[in-house]
């Protein structure tokens, strides 16, 4: 995310005091303009490739084959994020598909890890992960440069987590990533939890009174329809207000002001101050006019919104020989002319638009 352009309508605040959106806005472009209020982010996509086979992302009858040859070289990345922390990127994500499967990680985020903004800065640097190679990992990746990780977790029960992610993959191992990953260092670790009706609702309340004991921060995603492949209905997402609703019943909360622009969960405190949580509200409280996160797939397509229906290419012009210069210029453009709204204009129009999967975007 090189900085922002328009801002479109977004959700406006009502008078419930658990009620969170944005207010509406209708604001000047701002192309490439690198402020600390803007917070630029890019979502990197390291590997479509998974082991796990979640409903909401990787259905196995979905699952991607990339040539060696499709996918972006480490050298590659490295010099097309240069080029964007150039512009004033200050946050890189690594995402997937599941980019612990991806061999000498740690060797990227060192190289990452060097990279500095125009002012001089280190560039925020995070991973989201599955958890599962976590153990041997977390070490590794904190000593490369890693600042913070985030782990996804759909609930605690072995059964129900099992439904959500197409596999038997036990709880505990995700659990003894999380408590490696805080050994190495990379605190806070948040933890995503995609909340689907009828599979893992009931599991809303044992993770927030999980992560709170725990000093975690938990956030809830509400169900999306990223993509044609994981039969999403608009009956089977809980929404932002049930889902607080359940938590504030049993342990009382209160709205906290976003840390920055952009920021996409909606945060809560508890009121006896143990801990936060947060709720990513796209389908019922659309944040299109504050989002700054353009997406790098991982074969080299860049994304300006997560419901994008086509990438544009940058892996042919930077294996033709294109300069940075050139590269800066092709990325300043495609960033300038956004008018992603997506979320704000769901409809059964848009139901029908080919988008592109989320593992091919990164979550």
């Amino acid at each position: 995310m090189i900085g922002i352009t328009k801002l479109y309508c977004g959700t406006a605040t009502t008078g419930d005091p658990l009620r969170y959106g944005r207010q509406s806005k209708d604001l000047p472009a701002h192309l490439l303009q690198y402020s600390a209020d803007k917070k630029p982010i890019v979502v990197w996509n390291m590997t479509r490739r998974c082991n796990l086979s979640c409903m909401y992302c990787l259905p196995r009858e979905s699952l991607p084959r990339l040539s060696h040859d499709d996918v972006l070289r480490y050298e590659e990345i490295l010099r097309i994020v240069r080029v964007a922390v150039g512009l004033g990127i200050t946050k890189v994500r690594v995402t997937g598909g599941e980019p612990l499967v991806r061999r000498d990680l740690p060797v990227l985020i060192a190289d990452l890890a060097q990279l500095r903004t125009p002012d001089g800065e280190p560039v925020d640097l995070t991973l989201t992960t599955n958890g599962s190679a976590l153990r041997p990992l977390a070490g590794p990746l904190a000593q490369a440069g890693l600042g913070r990780i985030t782990v996804s977790l759909d609930s605690l029960d072995d059964e129900v987590a099992g439904r959500m992610n197409g596999v038997d993959f036990p709880v505990a191992r995700v659990l003894d990533g999380i408590a490696a990953a805080r050994a190495a260092g990379l605190d806070p670790v948040k933890v995503n939890t995609v909340v689907r009706r009828g599979m893992n609702e009931d599991s809303i309340l044992p993770l927030a009174r999980w992560a709170r004991d725990a000093g975690l921060i938990l956030r809830f995603i509400e169900y999306m329809d990223v993509g044609h492949s994981n039969g999403w209905r608009l009956d089977d997402v809980v929404s932002m207000d049930e889902i607080l609703a359940a938590i504030d019943a049993e342990m009382p909360l209160e709205p906290v002001a976003p840390g920055y622009r952009g920021e996409v969960a909606g945060r809560y405190r508890y009121r006896d101050g143990s801990g936060e949580v947060g709720i990513i509200a796209s389908v019922s409280r659309p944040f299109c006019g504050d989002c700054t996160r353009a997406r790098l797939s991982a074969d080299g397509h860049v994304y300006t919104c997560l419901f994008a229906v086509a990438g544009t290419d940058l892996k042919t012009p930077l294996r033709s020989g294109e300069s940075d210069a050139q590269l800066a210029e092709r990325i300043r453009a495609l960033w300038g002319g956004r008018t992603d709204r997506y979320s704000e204009l769901r409809s059964a129009a848009t139901e029908r638009l080919p988008k592109v999967e989320m593992f091919a975007l990164g979550g």
